[in-house]
C-alpha cells in the first residue's frame, strides 16, 4: 500500500493557504474576563495579518503588556519559573509574599568601582568589620603583626636534609654500637638489611613486569650472608650459586610464563644485595681489627656522600650523568674524591699504620666505588620509572637508597685492605 503523498496535493502552499482545522478543538473553552481570546483558524488570510504587535493570551505582569492587571489578581506563573518585579516595576496589589521569595531582596546593592573611588564620602567611609565568629578557611591575608607565610625553600639536592642528617645518624648508631660493643648482633644488623633491601628491590621489579620469588630470595640472602662471617668468600659464592638454584626450583611451581623474565630478575636482585652484602660480612668477620675495617669503610663512604653533596651544591654546573642521575655534577664528583681521600689518608694512618698516600689511594677508590654504585642505582631505578625504592626513611626514600654506594664500595674495601692490611690469621 503506497503512502499518499503529502505535497502531491492541488492546494495553494505558503501565506495564500488556509490553516487546516485541529483535530481536537476545543470547543468547551470560554475566554475569561481577563484572558483575551485566541485568533481562530480564519484569522490571519494573508500574510499582512502577522504585521502587527503579537498578543499573548495569557500575560504574566504590566512589564510586557499594556492590558490592566485581571480582577482577581495576576496568573499564577508556571511550575519551575518565577519573574520578580524590576526596579521600575508596578507590585500587583495584595501582593503579600515574604521577602524570602525574592532571591535578590536580600543582596546588597553593588557600587560601581568607579563611583566609590570618585565619591570622597564614599572613598572615605571606614570598611566594614568582618562578622564575629570563626574565620572561614581559605587563605589568610598579612598584615603587619602576621607576615604572609611563605613555603620553606627547597633543598637543591631534592631531599629533606634536616630528616636525612637524623635518619643517617640514626643508621649510622645501629651499625657502630654493635659493631663495637657486641660483634654478633651487626651480624643481625646486616641480616635484616639484606631482607629489607631484597623486599625493596623485588617491589620495585614488579613495575617492569617481573615477579620474582621473594622467599627464597630472603632466605638465599640470609643464609649467603652467614656463611660468609663464618666460612670465609668461598663460602659466600657458594651460597649465592644455591640461591639462584633455589630460586630457579621454586619458581616451576608458578608455571612457564615469564620464567626467563623472573628468573633473570631474581639473579639480579641475589647479586646485588646479599652478594655485595657478604663482603661487609667478610670485613667484620676479620679476627681482631674486624670492626675496624668494617668503620674505614663506612666513614669513606660516608666523605664522599657529604663531599660530593657539599661541593655540588655550591659549585655543581657541569652534569656528570644527565641521562642517569641530572643532580650530579663533576664539581660534586671532584668534592667526594678530595674529602674520601683527605679522610682516609688519615684515618688509615692512625688505626692500621697505613703510609697517608696508600691511604689516599683507598679513599680514592672507595669513593669511585661510592659513586659507581650510586649511578648504577639511579639506572635501575630510571629504567624502571621510580624515584625511591620505598618510603621507608624520610628523607632518604628506601633502604636500597642509602645502601646503594655501600654495596659497591665493601668488596672494594675488603680487596685493598686484604693488600694494605694484611689479615693476621
Amino acid at each position: 500500500m503506497s503512502h499518499p503523498d503529502p505535497y502531491g496535493s492541488t492546494e495553494p502552499r505558503g501565506w495564500d493557504r488556509s490553516a487546516p482545522a485541529l483535530p481536537w478543538p476545543e470547543t468547551g473553552l470560554e475566554p475569561g474576563p481577563w484572558r483575551r481570546p485566541a485568533p481562530g483558524p480564519d484569522a490571519f488570510p494573508d500574510a499582512e495579518a502577522y504585521a502587527g504587535p503579537v498578543t499573548d493570551a495569557y500575560p504574566l505582569d504590566q512589564r510586557h503588556h499594556d492590558a490592566p492587571w485581571p480582577p482577581d489578581g495576576p496568573p499564577a506563573a508556571p511550575r519551575g519559573r518565577r519573574e520578580e518585579p524590576g526596579p521600575g516595576d508596578r507590585v500587583p496589589a495584595g501582593d503579600d509574599r515574604p521577602d524570602d521569595d525574592y532571591p535578590t531582596a536580600q543582596i546588597a546593592p553593588v557600587r560601581d568601582e568607579l563611583t566609590a573611588r570618585d565619591d570622597p564620602a564614599v572613598r572615605d567611609e571606614p570598611a566594614p568589620e568582618p562578622p564575629a565568629g570563626r574565620r572561614s578557611k581559605g587563605r589568610r591575608r598579612a598584615s603587619a603583626d602576621r607576615p604572609p607565610t611563605t613555603a620553606p625553600p627547597a633543598s637543591r639536592a631534592g631531599r629533606n636534609l634536616p630528616a636525612a642528617i637524623g635518619v643517617g645518624a640514626a643508621l649510622g648508631a645501629a651499625i657502630v654500637v654493635p659493631l663495637f660493643f657486641f660483634l654478633p648482633a651487626f651480624l643481625a644488623v646486616l641480616a635484616a638489611a639484606v631482607a629489607i633491601g631484597i623486599w625493596e628491590m623485588a617491589r620495585a621489579v614488579r613495575r617492569s613486569g617481573a615477579h620474582p620469588p621473594l622467599v627464597p630470595l630472603v632466605a638465599g640472602g640470609v643464609i649467603m650472608v652467614g656463611l660468609a662471617w663464618f666460612a670465609g668468600p668461598d663460602a659466600l659464592c657458594l651460597g649465592l650459586l644455591v640461591t639462584v638454584l633455589g630460586t630457579m626450583i621454586w619458581r616451576l611451581g608458578d608455571g612457564p610464563g615469564n620464567y626467563q623474565r623472573d628468573l633473570t630478575a631474581a639473579t639480579l636482585i641475589a647479586v646485588y644485595v646479599p652478594f655485595l652484602a657478604g663482603f661487609a660480612a667478610l670485613l667484620a668477620a676479620a679476627p681482631d681489627d674486624g670492626h675496624l675495617r668494617v668503620l674505614v669503610t663506612l666513614v669513606a663512604v660516608v666523605l664522599s656522600d657529604t663531599g660530593g653533596y657539599a661541593a655540588g651544591v655550591a659549585f655543581g654546573k657541569r652534569p656528570m650523568a644527565p641521562k642517569i642521575s641530572p643532580k650530579k655534577s663533576w664539581e660534586g664528583f671532584a668534592g667526594s674524591v678530595a674529602a674520601a681521600a683527605a679522610g682516609s689518608a688519615l684515618l688509615l694512618w692512625l688505626l692500621f699504620d697505613v703510609a697517608p698516600w696508600w691511604g689516599a689511594l683507598f679513599g680514592m677508590a672507595m669513593s669511585c666505588a661510592a659513586v659507581l654504585g650510586d649511578l648504577a642505582e639511579s639506572m635501575i631505578k630510571r629504567d624502571l620509572g621510580v624515584k625511591d625504592m620505598s618510603n621507608l626513611l624520610p628523607g632518604h626514600g628506601g633502604l636500597m637508597d642509602r645502601l646503594d654506594s655501600i654495596l659497591f664500595a665493601v668488596p672494594t674495601a675488603y680487596l685493598l685492605l686484604a693488600v694494605f692490611v694484611p689479615v693476621v690469621s
